[in-house]
């Protein structure tokens, strides 16, 4: 009875992430303005909101116009309360938990955002550090926490330029290939980013939220799960090319969080 409890407020907190989703990108209120159809404009009704559950009795349809709703709003709101589940499982009730799930729900919104708009809001990442950082109470581990928010952020920010260097040398060395003398002085070198600054910040909240050698795994997970996507819209357009990579860190984390204990565990037996 617990967990459901705590698996229904998740979905309820569900249900706003799916605000923030939606209006942060379009720099709209997240609060002020009343819920409505963006097809038709009429305002919604209470019952229109209950999480999951009006989706489904509405069969994916708004009631005034017919038009359909987007997965997103159950999937977003059964994901938010599995996790609250997860973590009150991994690490009781308790404020900390509080900090460490709004943390992960700042994740779960950045992720959404940069697979939908490819843009991961300031807003938001300052958030999801913020709640790492005091995921856990004592002056000690708030220190802590801050310090390898900062080293994980450096070391990405040290990663970004070393990529970015390759990436642009390699697109220099083959555009030299088609060189020639009526070109060579007319010739421009486009200086490739290999990560966006958002992610640079998704790096902080991972070294809050898992400490440098955790982080560090996490990373190189995120990596992997990346690199099918990668290998699949490799002869894509430029524009498909650009794959979100804040939904692969936020799960790469997620995912060393819950398990970080047997992994410490095989890197001090094996290191």
């Amino acid at each position: 009875m617990e967990f459901i409890l705590i698996f229904v407020f998740g979905i309820i907190f569900g249900s706003f992430l799916n605000v923030v989703i939606l209006r942060i990108p379009k720099e709209q209120s997240v609060i002020f303005d009343a819920s409505h159809c963006y097809s038709c404009s009429n305002k919604l009704k209470p019952w229109h909101n209950i999480p999951i559950f009006s989706w489904l009795f509405l069969r994916g349809k708004c009631s005034f116009c017919g038009a359909k709703i987007s997965k997103q709003y159950p999937i977003i709101e059964f994901i938010s309360g599995l996790l609250l589940v997860a973590l009150s499982l991994k690490l009781d009730i308790s404020v900390s938990t509080i900090f460490v799930y709004l943390s992960f729900s700042m994740l779960l919104a950045l992720s959404m955002i940069d697979f939908k708009y490819k843009m991961v809001p300031d807003s938001l990442n300052l958030l999801a550090i913020v709640f790492a950082v005091l995921g856990i109470w004592s002056i000690h581990d708030l220190v802590e926490n801050f310090v390898n928010a900062l080293l994980i952020a450096g070391g990405f920010t040290l990663l970004r330029f070393s990529l970015s260097y390759i990436l642009t040398s390699l697109a220099r060395i083959e555009a030299n290939k088609t060189l020639t003398p009526w070109t060579k002085n007319y010739q421009r070198y486009p200086y490739i980013e290999a990560m966006g600054e958002g992610d640079i910040m998704v790096a902080a909240t991972m070294g809050a939220l898992l400490g440098v050698e955790l982080a560090l795994v996490a990373i190189f997970l995120s990596a992997v799960l990346t690199l099918p996507v990668m290998v699949a819209v490799h002869n894509k357009s430029p524009e498909e090319q650009r794959v979100a990579f804040v939904p692969f860190l936020a799960l790469a984390t997620f995912i060393v969080y819950i398990y970080d204990t047997p992994i410490m565990q095989y890197i001090e037996a094996n290191y």
